[in-house]
Formats: C-alpha cells, structure tokens, sequence
C-alpha cells in the first residue's frame, strides 16, 4: 500500500519533473517534444514504475532510445523505483497536438507499415512541423512515404549517380546544382528518392520550408488560384519556399498557361538561391509539349537519370524488403523473382508482398520456390507474354531479310537503316523503355531513336503497304 501510494505523492511528480527538465537538456528541445513530453507517471507497484505512453509505436521508440537512461536517472532520485515499465495508455489533454485528426492520420500511416528506426524521428518531427507551420508546408505538399528513405534505398551501379546527386542536395546548405532533374522509367525509384530528400533536409534542419508536390497538383493549384482571382496569394505561397520539389513534370506538356507560370515561380527561386529538384520519365530534352525555354531552365542544373534494375540490385531490393517485413527470403526464391520480374521496382516489391501475405495468412506457410510459381502464376504469366526490343530486332531482322548485328551497325543503307527505325519505333510502342535505353539497345542515342519514331509514324501515313507490313510485325510480336 505504502508503494502504490507514491505514485499520488508530490515528491514523485515533482522527481518527474526534475527527470523531464534533465532529460529535455540532454537530447535538446525537438527530440523532447516529440518523444518525452507526451509520457506521464502511472501506477507503481513490487518497485516497478509504469509509464504512460500515448501510442504502442511511441512506446517502442522511447525504449529503445530513453528507458535505460530514464531509469538510471529516477534510480539516483528514489531508490525505491527498481524498474520502469512503458505501457499504452490514451493521451492526456496537456498534450494535444500530436491527437487532432491531421496528426493521427500521419501516425496511422508510419505506424501501420514497418520502417527502420532512423526514420522514426523525421516522421514524427514532421507531423509537428506539419501542425505549426514547419518544414513541410502541409497545405501545398503531399504526405511523404515514410518508407522512402536514403537508407531504405538499395543502391547499385544502374542508380548509384542518381543517388549521389540526391544525398549531395539533401545534405549541403550550399547548392552545387540547380536544379537536381532526376528522370527514369515507371518504378526505378525517382520519387523514392524525392522523398528520401524531403526527409533528409527535414530531420536535418526542421526550419527550411519543403514544398514537395506533383506537377498535377501544381497545375491544379493554379487554376484554382485563377478561377478565383487569387494568383497574388498562388505566386507568394511557392515563390517563399527555400526547397520546391515537383514530381512527374512531364504532365505540364502542353499545358502552355502552366507552364509560363513554373517558369517565373523557376527562375524567381534560382535567383534568390533556393533549391529546386525535379523529376519526369525523360530527359528534360526529350519532353514532349514543353516549351523549349522551360526545357532549357530544366537541363541547366544536373540531370541524373536512373537505368533499369540489372540482377543484382535486384537481388538487393528483395533482400532488403524481406528483411523489412520481418522474413526469412531463400536465395533460390530471390533469384527467381529476380530473373523474372525485371521491369520495375514496384512491382517488384509487389510480388513479395504477395508471396508473404500468402505465407502468414496459411499459418506461416514456408516460403518455397514451388509456393512462389503457384502464388505468382498470373503475374508470371503475363511478364512471359511481354515483348522485348530483342525479340523486335530478330523478329524486324527475319522479315526485311537482314542480320541483327546489321542492324546493330553503323551501315546507312537504305536496306539496313529503315529496318532499324522500324524495329526503333516498334521498340517505343511496344515495351516501356525509355528513348535512351532504347538508343542502348542499337549502339545509338535517344535522339536517333526519337528521329526514327518520329519517321516511321510520317511513313505510315505516306506508304499504305509501309503500315500493313508494320501493322503484321506488330501483331506478330503481342501474339
């Protein structure tokens, strides 16, 4: 009785308090705020102090990070306390901001999905930030992925320069390049990184102000600013950013109003020194329906583009998301998702996801390679109907009666070079490839294969029997 009458007892709140102030100096203000301040005293009992706290992923945090040194501070004060135990408990009123609906939304979606621990603090910092005004200026920016960071990104030699940019830009208060263009096909891990960056320069300096949208919602903003005759209030609200990140701006093509406007609110953030990084699924020369001194704006800083996944980052990736849910992934399992899955990340991943779900749902099933063909076969199915550039080349080859490796050459003849543009234009409509990965495949650059496409779709409204050779390869190769 005389142990569970401490807990009411003055001098143990007031041994809190003195805990609270110690510990606030210790780990600084913002750490304190988002992890300590919440915690309140419960009941004590058999010399264990229980300790409040609002969520199980909060408690999780604070255990890992403060319990052993919260207990060694209280032991000193009141030898009595032998142990202290961290249990759930709703959230008292004095502390508020963490609970409106904005903040458990957010909380809901770190907690709901596991990511390693060094994203934890950003994540909560951010839902902070987010409720007065902070880093990330919650009302023009999307939520950011709390999986997508630096250190969940499988880096290898296909996106390792891309990385490098993005941890330079995220790192350094002195810009080296302006704008960071990062661009690549579906799924390679471009917005990934976006979002590892807004990350990074949050946890980094909660201060700078983050807008981080696409360029949809950029778009939409401003239309809805000139519907109603507000682009004064538009123009400060992105022109006063210290960081603007625009994903997938390829939407803007042919957006001529938009567009005109990114390229004011661009050059007013160069000129004042602000960051800016964008990405797209091309090149900015390869843009289609932008303005050309938009494209300009758009190349002058660093572009970095990410190549598709080759094995072995692959093999990572899997690796890494296993490890990430909790599995145990066999290597034979991995090399074979790995060698057949091979045109995005995300679906990648996907696949995974499915494999382990299937697992636990069955009792925790054992991951096999048989289980894997059986869970995957409708997957597996379609990604062996996918046509490939080089089953295109052989198949362009056999039909205009020429080699491969013709095609793959420097002749010009009129013989070997329209079968190439063929197979090149072919290669566009059929795989989602980018023009330079294209370009790879017939030892040339994408502007070769953007002039071959370009030719081939005036030959086909020229030349009747030119389309109906091309329409018959076309439905030769989906066959």
């Amino acid at each position: 009785m005389a142990e569970e009458a401490m807990v009411n007892d003055s001098s143990v709140q007031d041994q809190w308090g003195q805990i609270c102030s110690q510990l606030k100096n210790e780990v600084g203000d913002t750490a304190f705020e988002s992890w300590l301040k919440p915690l309140s005293i419960g009941s004590f009992s058999d010399g264990v102090m229980n300790i409040c706290v609002p969520t199980r992923f909060m408690r999780n945090w604070v255990i890992t990070h403060y319990s052993d040194r919260i207990h060694k501070i209280w032991e000193k004060k009141n030898p009595a306390i032998k142990n202290i135990n961290f249990v759930v408990q709703a959230a008292r009123e004095e502390t508020p901001s963490l609970y409106n609906p904005t903040c458990r939304s957010l909380l809901k979606k770190i907690t709901s999905t596991p990511a390693p621990q060094n994203i934890y603090q950003s994540g909560i910092n951010s839902i902070i930030a987010n409720n007065n005004d902070g880093a990330l200026n919650d009302s023009l920016s999307v939520p950011l992925n709390p999986q997508y960071t630096f250190e969940n990104f499988v880096v290898g030699k296909t996106n390792e320069f891309a990385y490098a940019a993005a941890r330079k830009v995220a790192e350094s208060r002195n810009i080296s390049f302006n704008p960071l263009f990062l661009y690549s096909g579906v799924g390679l891990g471009k917005t990934h990184l976006m979002h590892a960056i807004a990350w990074h320069i949050k946890q980094q300096d909660p201060t700078r102000n983050i807008v981080y949208l696409s360029a949809e919602k950029f778009m939409y903003k401003f239309v809805r600013a000139l519907r109603y005759k507000d682009t004064t209030a538009f123009k400060e609200q992105f022109r006063s950013v210290d960081v603007l990140m625009v994903d997938d701006v390829q939407f803007m093509g042919g957006k001529d109003t938009t567009q005109e406007e990114f390229f004011y609110t661009f050059n007013s953030l160069i000129e004042e020194g602000r960051q800016i990084i964008i990405s797209a699924d091309k090149s900015p020369a390869d843009l289609e329906g932008i303005e050309t001194r938009l494209k300009s704006r758009l190349g002058c800083g660093l572009v970095a583009d990410i190549h598709p996944t080759d094995f072995d980052l692959r093999m990572g990736i899997l690796n890494n998301k296993a490890q990430q849910l909790g599995v145990e992934l066999p290597t034979k399992v991995a090399e074979f998702l790995a060698q057949k899955i091979t045109s995005n990340i995300r679906e990648l991943e996907g696949a995974l996801r499915r494999v382990v779900a299937h697992s636990q749902l069955l009792a925790d099933k054992e991951i096999t390679l048989e289980m894997t063909q059986d869970v995957l076969k409708d997957m597996l199915r379609s990604y062996d109907k996918r046509t490939t550039i080089d089953e295109i080349q052989k198949k362009v080859a056999e039909y205009f009666n020429i080699s491969v490796k013709e095609m793959q050459s420097s002749r010009r003849a009129r013989t070997v070079a329209r079968p190439r543009q063929i197979a090149m234009y072919l290669a566009k409509q059929l795989t989602s490839r980018s023009l330079p990965e294209i370009g790879r495949k017939f030892d040339r650059d994408h502007t070769t294969v953007m002039h071959a496409v370009r030719k081939v779709e005036e030959l086909i409204v020229e030349d009747a029997s030119l389309a109906e050779s091309i329409d018959a390869l076309k439905r030769t190769l989906e066959a």
